[in-house]
């Protein structure tokens, strides 16, 4: 039923779209009978929508690979740069939820190391919608940004990093082997604002895989129970993302290539002061409209990207 769900969301819109052009084509019959241009407005709104919408359809069918349409775990950590790399992470994640509530996307944060001063050390939250992962994707590897620090009270220009890192959620139908003895389960008191009930018990999890080294952690369900469950799949997530990543390392040490699979690279570039430009590394894509950006405004560069890798896999 799951496979059914997802082969109608990729149908219908298609569906929809071919009978909008089918009335379209019946309002210019229309138009050309009556001699009239009263219709000429509607049909050139009509057919602008329509073309944004093919547009769209396009980008969403180059979101072909294994997990594309699952939903997303997005960890976002602050670089070099102290209280203004905190802030930076703060405003990145803010950026993907706007992105996220545009969409129509539910997200929720998982976990969470506050600054010392303002924003957050890494942030770790789950995007869940069509797709969330075949476009976020896109967004991972080092994020640059310059600007006037407003920690500084020397009103100096500084520059700071942070990198994002981008994983599907995976089913419990992906078998990813975990034994219990590699498992090393740690309780807590949420670090939340408190209330009732946050604060006053250990239910916030953090659990070690031994044999890689991963950590994870949740604390922000009310339940102990709840959070080990969310930890549990972003952990099974992580191990199934390692085996991937080795998979495809070996494969390009078999052709001979030197390919980097991690996102220890700066993708894009964001300057505020002295003058306002967001630039994309990769695809060259670029704006001046730093300020849609940072709100949410991100389809351009993740088309652009989606584009460039489908026409590379090509």
């Amino acid at each position: 039923m799951r496979e059914i769900g997802r082969l109608r969301q990729l149908v219908s819109p298609w569906q929809e779209l071919r009978q909008k052009l089918a009335d379209v084509g019946a309002l210019i019959e229309l138009a050309e009978e009556e001699g009239g241009d009263d219709l000429a407005a509607e049909i050139g709104q009509e057919l602008a929508a329509s073309r944004q919408r093919l547009d769209d359809l396009e980008t969403t069918a180059t979101l072909n690979g294994e997990h594309d349409a699952s939903n997303a775990i997005v960890s976002i950590n602050a670089g070099a740069g102290g209280t203004e790399a905190c802030d930076w992470v703060e405003m990145l994640t803010r950026m993907y939820m706007r992105w996220a509530e545009s969409k129509g996307h539910q997200w929720v944060v998982t976990d969470a190391l506050p600054g010392d001063v303002a924003g957050y050390r890494n942030l770790t939250f789950v995007v869940r919608g069509p797709y969330a992962y075949g476009y976020l994707r896109s967004e991972a590897g080092v994020h640059r940004l310059v600007r006037i620090s407003p920690f500084d009270a020397g009103r100096r220009r500084h520059t700071t990093f942070a990198s994002v890192d981008v994983i599907p959620e995976v089913d419990e139908t992906i078998q990813v082997e975990i034994r219990d003895e590699d498992l090393r389960i740690d309780t807590y008191r949420s670090s939340g604002a408190g209330g009732q009930h946050v604060n006053k018990t250990d239910s916030a999890v953090r659990i070690t895989h031994l044999a890689t080294g991963i950590v994870v952690q949740c604390q922000n369900e009310r339940s102990q129970h709840a959070n080990r469950r969310e930890a549990m799949m972003q952990l099974r997530a992580k191990l199934y993302e390692r085996q991937r990543q080795e998979k495809a390392k070996e494969m390009a040490e078999l052709r001979g290539e030197q390919t980097d699979i991690g996102w220890g690279h700066q993708i894009r570039s964001y300057t505020l002061q002295p003058f306002t430009l967001v630039k994309d590394l990769r695809t060259e894509v670029e704006t001046s409209d730093t300020r849609g950006v940072l709100d949410g405004d991100l389809d351009e560069f993740m088309k652009a990207y989606l584009r460039q890798t489908a026409g590379a896999r090509e």
